[in-house]
């Protein structure tokens, strides 16, 4: 232990959390809490599709990425008939384990009240080679609420000749309307296991993303609509299952996976909101 204070053995936590509430006021969603700790927190609001229109936020982490001990946690709650679309103005980076080997936990709590809309659009994250964690995502839905969101996760830096050979990721969605569950997913993510490599499993991908819709208005439309408007690649499935749309990639190209997300999300948001994708700016800077 440090005269500061900090642990540096297996037994150091370094915790940061951010809580948002998003609620519609006379027309206009307004973000109405921003309770911060630590290095993670929000600019101010934008409206780019017109004060009536979503209310646009980025979610900052000024180190950029996570390292061994680190615990984030980022909560957001979307009121009755408002709508927000969160996203982060630059990958996540996964940093390689420490000597000890310490895990960071990374926690996302995503509630949407009766006739809400929620897109959660973070861009890619990037687990570097010996990177040892955990992700959950876990999403309230009530009454008539919507949602969509995505994951993109790139393993390792091929581009560097540094694969992701050492360390472990376990990933965990859990989507409920009502109180009743309707996406339950774990994906352990281990290069030593067979599954990593085995055509059944991984099949040696590099890349790989999954994106979700709840609350579609015309779910076998929407299909249709995907696979006329997303380029053709083997590389990607869509299915729906107890009203959630899940849409998988699995690859080696993150600059694909990031397009066919957001093929995807310009084909699904009129089928959800009854709007036009209005990709945020600070996914061009």
């Amino acid at each position: 232990m440090s005269l500061s204070g900090h642990c540096y053995d297996s037994e150091r936590c370094w915790a940061a959390s951010l809580a948002l509430a998003f609620e519609a006021r006379g027309g206009v969603t307004r973000m109405v809490q921003a309770r911060h700790q630590g290095p993670l927190r929000v600019q101010r609001p934008f409206y780019p599709e017109g004060r009536t229109g979503p209310c646009h936020v980025y979610l900052l982490h000024p180190p950029g990425g996570l390292v061994s001990g680190d615990r984030l946690s980022i909560s957001a709650r979307v009121g009755t008939d408002a709508h927000a679309l969160l996203t982060t103005p630059a990958a996540n980076k996964l940093y390689k384990a420490d000597s000890h080997g310490v895990a960071w936990r990374q926690q996302t709590h995503l509630e949407v009240e009766d006739g809400g809309v929620l897109e959660w659009l973070p861009q890619e994250t990037i687990a570097f080679d010996g990177s040892k964690g955990a992700q959950a995502t876990h999403i309230d839905l009530a009454g008539s609420a919507r949602c969509l969101g995505w994951e993109v996760l790139a393993l390792g830096r091929p581009a560097s000749d540094l694969p992701y050979v050492s360390g472990r990721i376990d990933q965990r969605f859990r989507l409920m309307r009502d109180g009743k569950p309707l996406w339950l997913e774990r994906q352990p993510l281990d290069p030593l296991h067979p599954r990593f490599a085995r055509r059944w499993g991984q099949g040696g991908a590099t890349v790989q993303a999954t994106l979700w819709a709840v609350g579609l208005y015309d779910e076998a439309g929407a299909i249709e609509a995907l696979r006329n408007a997303i380029s053709m690649t083997p590389r990607w499935a869509v299915t729906v299952r107890h009203g959630v749309l899940l849409l998988r990639y699995l690859g080696q190209e993150r600059n694909e996976a990031w397009d066919i997300c957001q093929q995807a999300w310009a084909c699904l948001r009129p089928l959800l909101s009854g709007t036009c994708a209005h990709p945020p700016r600070i996914w061009f800077t």
